[in-house]
């Protein structure tokens, strides 16, 4: 009775031909704007869940150990991953938990299913581990399976070292725990910010690390966003760069569009990247001053300023 009343969910994107995911399951991945997630779940309140694994061994056991959580006792879950990103451990993994695994294979990936025993063993310890924790060398809270979750991203840092002192209103897109907003809020005259990312965890961490009155977070997919807020007089990034393990130069320049689009004229976008991605046709291709600041252990950073206003209000008069 519980497997036919209890809502069904899907965790992850899962490729149709690898899983079956039934109709109307409950998006539940931190990565997908505006999904019920998987740790706000109470315990054996789903019916079924199919769990694209994520890479990170502890992010992965974690989110079993969730899941299992979830689910009723009895009710059926399907686990996959890319052989290379886990997958081969996940009938291990499973099994220590005290489930009995079916696995099979297809297009190099591993699926493993099984179905929520009575008793299991460990959850607790495996969700502990994939818990948020305060990083005491760091001063900042983070989360195992965020990007580079227990140190400060080298591309950050450098641009860190260059960043001057922001006044007014900004964002940061893609701001993972709130590394570069933090360093902009404790300036003397700390600016207004939006803390934008894909992913709820970081948002969550974000929110720590960054406190008090003019922050505010935004949970959306920054390429797919057909309605971000504008008029900002500053922008800050430190975009991904791969997509599914592979390099992607689309979403960098994805994020150098949408920072554009948010700006005033007049605003001022910075940004690191890695030195051998080529974003400076994007940027000069929507900026009107486009600097590289620095170059330094593999990185670059840009400052890219848009036309003032006096400007703009010409070049719309000459196009008239």
């Amino acid at each position: 009775m519980h497997k036919t009343t209890l809502p069904h969910a899907v965790y992850g994107s899962v490729p149709g031909d690898l899983a079956a995911s039934p109709d109307g399951s409950i998006q539940c991945s931190p990565r997908s704007p505006g999904a019920q997630v998987l740790s706000d779940f109470p315990a054996a309140s789903c019916g079924g869940l199919v769990l694209h694994a994520p890479a990170s061994t502890v992010e992965r056991r974690a989110v079993l150990a969730l899941g299992l959580r979830a689910l009723v006792p009895g009710a059926s879950l399907t686990v996959l991953a890319a052989n290379n990103k886990g997958g081969m451990r996940l009938a291990d993994e499973l099994s220590a938990f005290g489930c009995s695994v079916d696995v099979g294979h297809k297009r190099k990936h591993q699926i493993a299913h099984t179905t929520r025993a009575a008793t299991l063993s460990g959850l607790d310890a495996a969700i502990a581990a994939g818990a948020p924790r305060l990083l005491p060398d760091l001063g900042l809270w983070s989360q195992p399976g965020l990007f580079n979750w227990d140190r400060v991203d080298p591309g950050s840092q450098l641009l860190l070292d260059y960043l001057p002192p922001l006044e007014g209103r900004g964002a940061d897109l893609g701001c993972g725990i709130g590394v570069l907003a933090r360093a902009l809020r404790s300036s003397a005259k700390p600016p207004l910010m939006l803390l934008i990312d894909i992913d709820q965890r970081a948002l969550d961490m974000a929110r720590r690390n960054v406190p008090g009155e003019g922050v505010s977070v935004l949970w959306t997919d920054v390429r797919a966003a057909t309605t971000l807020p504008g008029g900002f007089d500053f922008a800050v990034s430190n975009p991904p760069f791969h997509d599914e393990g592979e390099d992607d130069t689309a979403l960098g320049q994805a994020f150098i569009q949408k920072a554009a689009a948010m700006l005033r004229p007049g605003g001022v976008f910075w940004m690191t990247a890695n030195r051998h991605l080529p974003y400076e046709a994007t940027l000069k291709t929507l900026f009107q001053t486009v600097d590289q600041i620095a170059q330094a252990n593999g990185f670059k950073i840009y400052a890219a300023r848009k036309a003032p206003v006096s400007q703009v209000s010409r070049l719309a008069k000459a196009r008239v």
